[in-house]
């Protein structure tokens, strides 16, 4: 049965140290380490602390208000992964010198020494929370021990279902293993001296800013009057992206157009993430941005014929100005926080082009796929069987994804030879604190796993999914993703999923 030796006064004392290091924030943290001494009262509370003293400003899935901007790296990552480390196969915890359950509470197990929960045990605390009705007509759920690749539970966990969001962590582990960590995403100007045209030539970057173009384009007028130039015709090209530019779903405040050029996602608004009215036409918006900061910068522009027509620009045209997104890796935070389906899509493309497939839904799918097959992780292939990404965001529901896959891909995640990987982790949003759980995990039922659950969330109409990583009541990290199909409750359902991963995070299971 789940239990835990400290009783519910000692998580209250967490708790409070936790809220209390809202103000002192990294240095409480990690005083509590040195302090505390056990591993539930020592880095379990630090990552509590940790997340306490983020900004409380969050969203749901694609609604809500939240952190303005990109997220700065996940600090708490450092703490989560120390659990790594595999223990010598064959011995048993006392024959590599660790200490037994008399030493408990005296100090931290060393990496990989915490003992996993045994499955019949761990079956006994969440399969009575799985059979809640609420949870609709489909139940999958996979738990994997991260430091040895070992599925610990598993309900339906082959089965392919739609994932909602919960996709965004293929999508992401993808373009990460296609293209590096440290990609940026460029948005060029070129000039065509033959037919006195300057290009603007989009290169799939949602992010890009009205000043990013300014800048742009002030960078272009420098470069045209070092050559003596004073009339240019402006063009756009966009043909790095294919096949439809609108999602499945239609227009619709969640998704702007997908097209290799925009700017602010194609937002109407000030927001910077969750819903918002959109533009019509992403690209025209864009250049026209760039063409009028020309004109202000003294270059004469003789508008073509049909000026929202984009154009290829010449093969070898020279370059003039770039300017470059951020990090993949920092876009990849950014989506896993707020749930943002813009850059899912641009990333979804970005491993097409990177696999030379065509930067279309259906060539991405291929690539994304492809891209997963080539990985391993604990000597073994990622179980893709019955897998299908439609889109890189979740929002088709033609998509299909096991939990199986879901577990799998963050235990790769958090591989340490895999370090390109571990935004995947560092983005994950921090139950009750930040991105799209910041208004859940505060019940009773589920505060005890607040600032312990990272997860990214899935919310479509009749479909609930949540998929992360927690750090057990004994210290062993664990990877875990938990579907619901055919809901009819979408808050109910949240609910029952927060409890499955707060009982998770807070069980030893032995």
């Amino acid at each position: 049965m789940c239990g835990r030796e400290r009783g519910w006064s000692e998580v209250r004392d967490t708790w409070r140290v936790a809220a209390g290091s809202a103000a002192a924030g990294l240095a409480v943290a990690l005083t509590a380490v040195a302090v505390a001494g056990p591993w539930d009262s020592g880095q379990r509370t630090a990552e509590r602390a940790r997340a306490a003293s983020w900004d409380r400003g969050s969203g749901a899935d694609h609604t809500g208000a939240g952190l303005p901007g990109g997220p700065a790296p996940a600090p708490s990552a450092a703490e989560v992964l120390t659990a790594l480390g595999a223990a010598p196969a064959g011995k048993t915890r006392e024959e590599r010198g660790g200490r037994g359950d008399e030493a408990a509470g005296k100090a931290a197990p060393e990496p990989g020494e915490a003992p996993a929960p045994e499955p019949a045990a761990l079956a006994d605390t969440l399969q009575p929370l799985l059979e809640d009705a609420v949870l609709g007509t489909l139940r999958t759920a996979s738990v994997v021990d991260v430091v040895t690749g070992r599925e610990l539970y598993g309900a339906r966990a082959g089965r392919g279902v739609a994932p909602a969001s919960t996709v965004k962590i293929a999508t992401a582990v993808a373009a990460l293993s296609a293209l590096g960590p440290d990609h940026r995403i460029p948005t060029r100007v070129v000039w065509d001296p033959d037919g006195e045209r300057v290009f603007l030539v989009g290169g799939g970057d949602p992010t890009v800013t009205p000043a990013a173009l300014r800048r742009l384009a002030d960078a272009t007028a420098r470069e045209l009057r070092e050559r003596g130039v004073k009339r240019v015709e402006p063009a756009h090209d966009t043909s790095l992206y294919s096949g439809p530019v609108r999602h499945p779903i239609g227009p619709n405040e969640n998704i702007a157009p997908v097209v290799a050029l925009m700017v602010n996602e194609g937002r109407l608004d000030d927001s910077t993430h969750g819903p918002a009215p959109r533009s019509g036409d992403p690209v025209r918006d864009a250049a026209g941005i760039f063409t009028d900061r020309l004109r202000e910068r003294g270059v004469d522009v003789e508008l073509p014929e049909h000026p929202g027509r984009a154009r290829k620009a010449p093969r070898g045209a020279e370059e003039l100005a770039v300017h470059r997104s951020a990090p993949l890796a920092e876009l990849v935070e950014r989506m896993m926080l707020h749930s943002d389906n813009d850059i899912a899509e641009a990333l979804f493309r970005q491993t097409a082009v990177a696999r030379g497939e065509p930067a279309s839904f259906a060539g991405a799918g291929r690539a994304v796929r492809a891209q997963l097959a080539q990985l391993t992780g604990d000597g073994r292939t990622l179980p893709l069987k019955g897998a299908r990404f439609a889109d890189g965001s979740g929002l088709d529901r033609s998509g299909r994804v096991s939990a199986g896959l879901l577990t799998r891909l963050l235990a790769l995640a958090a591989d340490p030879a895999r370090p390109e990987l571990r935004s995947v982790l560092t983005g994950l949003p921090v139950a009750r604190f930040s991105g799209t759980l910041g208004g859940r995990y505060d019940d009773e039922a589920t505060r005890t796993g607040a600032g312990l659950v990272r997860a990214k969330t899935g919310t479509l109409t009749g479909i609930n999914t949540l998929a992360g990583t927690v750090v057990d009541a004994d210290g062993r990290f664990l990877a875990f993703a938990f579907t619901a199909s055919g809901t009819t409750d979408r808050y109910g359902a949240h609910d029952a999923l927060d409890r499955l991963a707060a009982a998770l995070a807070n069980c030893g299971c032995r």
